[in-house]
């Protein structure tokens, strides 16, 4: 692939499971839900129906027609008030995040979240993280009237960021998360801490696949530009 001069006009980061590695969290907390309500479940499922989706997709399909939406509020709250009680002093960047993070920082590359998690639960970790400084600004699923795989939310942030979405690249770990990207118009890079880089790249939709952040600089993305 030939090097490209090409700066990405930005940067978007989901978060659990890119930002943090949070998913083990989210999985248990929904097996103790399941679990209160007497509603079995097998562990592939919570895998296919929690990681990377808006928590209504879960209700949808393991409470089909049972709650309301006033009751489904409620308990998202509810769930999502678990989560960060039992995440609380757990936040640590994935290995290499940060390094990533300062490099494109320096290069005054716009850099922001979109995420599938409720605003209080985005702000929580990046707060926790200490990473506020690096991000224009915070998305999540409050934003937005049609959860990912719908391109809403990155198609939001980068009018927000105020550049064009085939400038953008984002960082996803699902593959509900890489579909939300591609139908963007944008560059998507597959980071393996949820699934594994052969899961990834047979679903066959992102531009890259890195087993990490250690595998990621700013050469690399440059490089999604060359044609």
């Amino acid at each position: 692939m030939a090097e490209s001069n090409r700066l990405p006009g930005a940067l978007i980061f989901d978060m659990d499971g890119v930002l943090v590695d949070s998913n083990p969290f989210h999985v248990q907390k929904w097996a103790e839900f399941l679990d209160e309500h007497g509603i079995p479940y097998t562990r592939e499922e919570l895998t296919q129906h929690v990681l990377g989706h808006h928590n209504s997709h879960a209700f949808q399909h393991f409470f089909p027609d049972r709650f309301n939406e006033q009751e489904i509020a409620r308990l998202d709250e509810e769930i999502e008030a678990r989560f960060r009680k039992a995440f609380h002093g757990h936040a640590k960047p994935v290995p290499g995040l940060e390094a990533l993070l300062a490099e494109c920082h320096a290069a005054a590359i716009p850099m922001a979240v979109a995420s599938s998690a409720m605003l209080k639960n985005v702000e929580f970790v990046v707060g926790e993280l200490g990473f506020r400084p690096y991000f224009r600004c915070l998305f999540s699923a409050d934003h937005v009237e049609h959860p990912k795989p719908d391109p809403e939310i990155y198609l939001r942030v980068a009018e927000e960021l105020g550049v064009p979405p085939s400038s953008c690249i984002a960082l996803e770990d699902s593959t509900v998360g890489i579909e939300s990207v591609k139908r963007a118009g944008m560059k998507c890079v597959a980071i393996a801490s949820t699934f594994s880089a052969q899961e990834l790249r047979r679903h066959g939709y992102a531009d890259h696949v890195a087993a990490g952040f250690q595998e990621l600089n700013l050469k690399i993305l440059r490089q999604l530009f060359s044609s």
